[in-house]
């Protein structure tokens, strides 16, 4: 009985102790509720009242902005006026002397006609140069110049920015290709590209088309302009979206556009970006006469492997592209969206660009001469870990979004107070663009959703 009674005492016990072990946990569960409630709480009302601060600050700029243009208005009123009243009295003075006002009349005539002459007479002479020597109306950009003495000038500007230019170093150290930061397996790719056409440049053997593939923004025009340049040739962009609207004069241009750049003494990379906009298959019901017209004009500008031209075409959509157009394509190269290293470096690289070289440009010094000083950038508290978690949030973003994202950083950072750039509004400005990225998103996806709907019903 003895040996019973201890057993039920210890029974009891234990069941006592987990009962006391059950209800500390759970006080110690509800106290963890309520700290993280009290920290949500308090950083809701952090917010809400740096949110009143900037209204509040808002408020001071405006009135001050206008008062500033009431007195600018007022100021600018009275030059108008005093302006009139002496044009007035001027024409009054005129009109009362019939001698002056029939000089007056002579001279202005023969001096309009002499402006309209010399304005038509500027025209023709720009439309023949434009004809024998300018560019075609589709390139949009360019590095051959239509006169040497501007590209020597070109030249030689574009060596010393490219000189001080960091994305440059790290390219002649091999850890970059311009400002193009790749997969190093693509990277590799286009290096080997690069080099093997500066080799058939150099041996006079027929060139190799390419074609890139790939989301927007991933650094495809950029990937062409820098190959072309590491292969030794000239370079030409046009885009697929401004043969359309030609309409006829599509073919015209088209021919017009190979015959210039076949006179290119280096050699020259056409690039043809939103290529599927007119190279896309001829059987598509969507496609006018004019476009097939300008395909098969293209087509036949590109049937044999030329010595002077490397054809390089840029698409979103490649399996839109005409059969033919695949057919005279050699390398095909896929540009995906770049992974946490190669974001992590874009945001180094665009930091450095747009952030901590602010005002460093040359050209802005009269807007500083205004200013009455400099518009640099002052950056606070940016560490490592705050880039690699940058890296980390921005997944599926492009190398142009990436770009966009250090733009708004800088656009952040003037409307301070103190034109600083601090950790608090990096990522306040971070979180913003992460959350407009995944909206933008699923509305791409709701509009890709509604158009296979009807081919799925």
């Amino acid at each position: 009985m003895q040996e019973e009674s201890s057993q039920r005492q210890e029974a009891v016990k234990r069941l006592t102790e987990e009962q006391i072990q059950r209800e500390r946990r759970q006080s110690e569960r509800e106290r963890a509720e309520l700290e993280r409630e009290t920290l949500r709480v308090k950083a809701l009302a952090e917010a809400e009242g740096r949110a009143l601060e900037r209204r509040q600050n808002e408020d001071v700029y405006r009135r001050e902005l206008l008062t500033k243009m009431e007195l600018e208005r007022e100021r600018l009123l009275a030059a108008i006026n005093t302006t009139f009243r002496q044009i007035g009295a001027g024409v009054y003075g005129l009109l009362g002397d019939r001698e002056k006002l029939t000089r007056t009349v002579i001279v202005t005539t023969a001096l309009a006609a002499g402006v309209y002459s010399t304005r038509e007479g500027a025209r023709v002479v720009g439309r023949y140069l434009e004809r024998v020597l300018g560019q075609p109306s589709l390139v949009r950009e360019s590095s051959r110049a239509t006169f040497p003495f501007l590209w020597r000038r070109g030249a030689h500007s574009n060596a010393g920015l490219l000189a001080s230019n960091p994305a440059t170093d790290a390219m002649r150290k091999g850890e970059g290709f311009g400002d193009v930061i790749l997969h190093p397996a693509l990277l590799s790719r286009v290096r080997s590209l690069a080099s093997a056409t500066a080799n058939t440049k150099k041996h006079g053997a027929p060139f190799r088309n390419m074609v890139f593939y790939g989301p927007p923004g991933t650094g495809k025009t950029m990937a062409a302009k820098q190959l072309a340049r590491d292969s030794g040739l000239d370079y030409a962009l046009m885009t697929g979206g401004d043969v359309g609207p030609l309409g006829p004069d599509a073919v015209t241009k088209i021919h017009q556009l190979f015959d210039w750049a076949g006179k290119s003494r280096k050699g020259l990379l056409l690039f043809i970006d939103e290529a599927d906009a007119f190279l896309k298959e001829r059987n598509a019901v969507s496609m006018s006469e004019n476009l097939r017209s300008a395909l098969n004009a293209l087509l036949y500008r590109t049937g044999d492997q030329s010595r002077d031209i490397v054809l390089v075409v840029a698409t979103n959509r490649p399996e839109d592209l005409d059969r033919a157009v695949v057919d005279r394509v050699d390398e095909a190269l896929e540009f995906p969206l770049p992974g946490e290293q190669e974001r992590e470096k874009l945001i180094r690289l665009y930091l450095d660009k747009y952030v901590m070289r602010a005002g460093e440009d040359s050209r802005s010094s009269w807007r500083k001469l205004l200013r009455g000083g400099s518009d640099k950038i002052e950056v606070r508290g940016i560490t490592d870990d705050l880039l690699q978690e940058a890296a980390s949030k921005t997944e599926g973003f492009s190398g142009r979004e990436l770009a966009k994202l250090m733009v708004s950083m800088q656009g952040a950072a003037y409307g301070s107070q103190k034109s600083e750039l601090t950790p608090e509004l990096f990522q306040e400005v971070l979180t913003y663009k992460v959350a407009e990225h995944a909206q933008r998103k699923k509305i791409v996806e709701q509009h890709q959703s509604a158009l296979a709907a009807p081919a799925g019903s």
